[in-house]
């Protein structure tokens, strides 16, 4: 399913949901005092995704998160986790991690996911060594399971989260900023790592305001701006929504911009040698057609396809992070 804006917060449908992982539909969620952090909120996430929630900071993300966990209430509107028919239903087969829990720095990582899978009303005492080795192996921490958490590195810390919640079996992984403050290796193991669980089946669901993360891990993404999503799609269908660019290197400035403003490209600007024009429905060929039949001098012609920060910048009307 894809989403895209003829205008900031006015989407349009393109097919109905089936089989999502998440669905909501209508969720909203205005605070005391007026502020409405989420609006109107029709999100579908396919099943077996890597989905990427993006926006700037303060778009509404974590709320939404918070509102599919049924950590807080919403204002209006309704949300489905794996097609359940309510959240406690949904939720152990639901791995959540927002804002990071908080470990005992002087217990081992091995002890604390036993204090994790203590708490959990619906595991069983007899087996809880093996679902804590199963989750510290699915992670890469086996051999550090005995050592003190205030030893790990920054990557070591965030992938014992993540363990956390891989204690039972999950087809759903929310998490809210996974990489946040970590240094390029620490991203580095997290995003290997997220790959390596969705390889197995689960659904990931990944918010964040990083648009290299995104990029390198996700199969899809949604774009939040100010509280409203403004698209949704596989990356693929995100980037086709913009507009592509031409370049034409030419001595023949002036003639190139006659040229493709008869063809009715947009916008088109030149000078030192080169023109730039937005594409717009016309076919590559006929502009170099119409160049080369114009007498003008072509000296080299490029399709520009917009980035994946260009796309969603255009969307929000702000700046993304684009690097861990």
């Amino acid at each position: 399913m894809t989403i895209t804006t003829t205008s900031a917060g006015d989407a349009r449908t393109a097919s109905p949901a089936e089989g999502a992982a998440i669905l909501t539909r209508g969720l909203t969620k205005r605070f005391r005092g007026g502020q409405l952090a989420v609006d109107g909120l029709d999100l579908t996430v396919p099943r077996g995704a890597i989905f990427g929630f993006l926006g700037p900071n303060g778009s509404g993300k974590t709320t939404t998160i918070r509102m599919l966990l049924g950590l807080i209430t919403p204002t209006a509107g309704t949300s489905t986790l794996l097609g359940a028919g309510s959240p406690a239903e949904a939720l152990p087969r639901v791995g959540a991690l927002v804002e990071g829990p908080a470990f005992y720095p002087y217990l081992s990582g091995a002890a604390n996911l036993r204090r994790f899978d203590a708490a959990d009303p619906g595991a069983r005492a007899g087996t809880a060594e093996g679902r804590v080795a199963e989750a510290l192996d699915r992670v890469g921490l086996a051999a550090a399971a005995r050592k003190r958490y205030r030893a790990y590195s920054l990557g070591m810390r965030q992938r014992l989260a993540i363990a956390a919640t891989l204690l039972g079996p999950r087809e759903l992984l929310v998490l809210d900023e996974p990489t946040n403050g970590l240094d390029p290796q620490g991203t580095r193991e997290v995003r290997t790592l997220i790959k390596e669980i969705a390889a197995g089946g689960t659904t990931v669901f990944v918010s964040s305001h990083l648009l290299a993360e995104v990029e390198q891990m996700c199969t899809h993404a949604g774009v939040m701006r100010a509280g409203r999503l403004v698209a949704q799609g596989t990356l693929g269908e995100l980037r086709a929504e913009a507009v592509p660019r031409v370049r034409v290197e030419t001595p023949d400035v002036t003639e190139t911009v006659a040229v493709l403003t008869r063809l009715g490209l947009g916008e088109p600007s030149g000078g030192a040698g080169e023109v730039f024009a937005d594409l717009g429905g016309v076919a590559p060929e006929r502009v170099v057609a119409a160049l080369v039949g114009d007498g003008v001098a072509v000296r080299g012609f490029q399709v520009l396809r917009p980035s994946l920060e260009e796309v969603f910048v255009g969307l929000t009307g702000e700046g993304f992070d684009v690097e861990a």
